[in-house]
């Protein structure tokens, strides 16, 4: 390791250190009758590969008792102390908690994996590590992460027993649904990954090839590209996580730009433990991000009360409470659902009509946004990516609106596009975005999603079904929807070569129409 990337290591370690033990001397963190005890230790992983690790145990505690043992693997390209507020105060209330740098990040060795078999190997040999040199209780376990540290702990908890309880915060459980969704490469969202890995760790030659053929679109290798991230998909392993019946807490935010809700509610239909959604506005791993400095944080709050009761037995109700609850991007109380599909009470379908040519290649001014930015400013300001809908050149935007909504229409759930498309080459891609147009003919940005398609024969059209990424957004009374469809976004690549043209048509026997989901009214 080069003696710049040491050195801009151990800054960062320091800088978030002392910003972390800064928040507990002003009183940001509650205040242990007795101090934890901190260690820092290497703990040998899969192979010997050695994993920098720190270790946290309740004040006062002497080998007379055990206590609750919660794993935190870091997210990517964060260090260890990442978790160091979070694991003060679950370790005041009675916990053992062990944080640890992932295997090919920062300074524990090896090479980075994304969440593969070597991976869950590790976190299981934290555990045993845990077993052997700390009062933790064999009997009572528990994982949480953000984002990676979230997808190997759903994994482990698939394929080791002794985890009872997790908490997946701001994870994947469908990892190409989440950068591949549409057969669309999530290009910003790829490129901010690999770009971490490379500043911060050491990518295997497997992962330098994955990320090298998803930016290359090879679709040659395009099938060995689905079978490594479905090894990587805790969706791949729902029947094992099953029958494991460790509780399972999912958390995201709706403007996700590196993993998308879609992919994680689908994957709370199929578990059949004691389960519960949480969804709040905001990107990737934001809702989370205040609670690692030690401040009042909603998803950490409800994540202690999640092993109080699922690890320490605690009678605190939230296994009574409804188990998917959500916040609107634009209102501030928070909704309880009994399931999933309750979210959405009814669907209202706005007729696509018409029969619009796009010239691709150009941006038409639509857009989802810049990765993190634009769903930050949506979280903490209420302002998506805008578009003015009288100024999209038809050329090469479509643009469809509803009538004025005489009353606020709570959008919940998917929305899905259905229409007939003839491109003039055989490979292509669109992306389809929903507005909440205004007076003016400003559109606030409700959904998106991009769809790309190969092997197609140019002239001869087909049916397009598509999700959009899943939110919660109320759309003012006297305001209309609008679905908007181009062919360049720069969060994605495109497939559209020169001179191509798509053309969407409505046939009488099979209508155009995008279902919009509905919560009551």
């Amino acid at each position: 390791m080069g003696h710049g990337r040491t050195t801009l290591r151990a800054s960062a370690a320091g800088a978030v250190s002392a910003a972390l033990l800064a928040g507990s001397v002003v009183g940001l963190a509650p205040a242990a009758e007795a101090a934890p005890n901190v260690r820092f230790v290497d703990i040998s992983g899969d192979g010997g590969t050695v994993l920098k690790a720190n270790v946290l145990t309740p004040g006062g505690a002497d080998g007379s008792r055990r206590y609750p043992l919660i794993v935190l693997p870091t997210s990517w390209g964060l260090p260890q102390v990442e978790y160091l507020a979070q694991a003060q105060q679950l370790a005041d209330s009675g916990y053992v908690v062990l944080t640890y740098n992932v295997r090919g990040f920062w300074q524990s060795g090896g090479r980075i994996e994304v969440a593969g078999p070597p991976d869950t190997a590790d976190a299981s040999r934290v555990i045993d590590w845990a077993l052997a040199h700390t009062p933790a209780d064999p009997e009572h376990i528990g994982m949480a992460g953000v984002s990676y540290g979230a997808g190997i702990s759903l994994l482990t908890a698939a394929h080791d027993k002794r985890v009872k309880a997790v908490a997946a915060l701001s994870g994947w459980a469908d990892l190409i649904d989440s950068v591949y969704s549409g057969r669309t490469q999530h290009l910003q969202a790829a490129a901010v990954l690999d770009g971490a890995a490379t500043l911060t760790g050491r990518e295997s030659p497997e992962l330098r090839a994955i990320f090298d053929n998803l930016y290359s679109s090879d679709l040659s290798k395009e099938q060995e590209m689905i079978d490594w991230g479905r090894k990587r998909s805790a969706a791949t392993y729902v029947d094992q996580l099953n029958r494991n019946g460790a509780a399972v807490l999912l958390a995201n935010a709706w403007g996700d730009t590196v993993f998308p809700v879609n992919q994680y509610a689908s994957f709370y239909e199929k578990l059949t433990v004691p389960k519960r959604l949480e969804l709040r506005p905001g990107d990737h791993a934001t809702p989370e991000l205040t609670g690692l400095f030690g401040l009042p944080n909603d998803v950490w709050t409800d994540t202690r009360r999640w092993f109080d009761h699922y690890l320490r037995g605690a009678d605190n109700g939230v296994d009574r409470e409804q188990p998917v609850r959500l916040k609107s991007r634009t209102a501030g109380e928070y909704e309880g659902y009994p399931d999933w599909k309750s979210v959405t009470a009814t669907r209202r379908k706005l007729a696509l009509t018409g029969s619009p040519t796009l010239h691709a290649n150009v941006d038409s001014g639509a857009d989802g946004g810049i990765v993190f930015l634009s769903s930050i400013l949506d979280q903490v300001a209420r302002l998506p990516p805008v578009a003015s809908l009288p100024l999209l050149p038809r050329r090469w935007a479509a643009v469809w609106q509803s009538e004025r909504y005489g009353a606020a229409q709570r959008v919940r759930g998917t929305a899905a596009l259905h229409t007939t498309l003839t491109p003039t080459r055989e490979s292509g891609t669109f992306i389809a975005y929903l507005y909440d147009v205004g007076p003016l003919g400003f559109g606030k940005l409700v959904t998106h999603a991009p769809c790309t398609w190969h092997g197609r024969t140019p002239g001869e059209p087909f049916a397009v079904d598509l999700d959009l990424f899943s939110t919660a957004y109320d759309v003012p009374a006297g305001h209309r929807l609008a679905l908007v469809v181009d062919t360049v976004d720069p969060l994605y690549a495109e497939h559209n070569p020169s001179g191509a043209q798509l053309t969407f048509s409505s046939p009488s026997d099979d209508p155009s129409y995008v279902s919009v989901p509905l919560g009551e009214q």
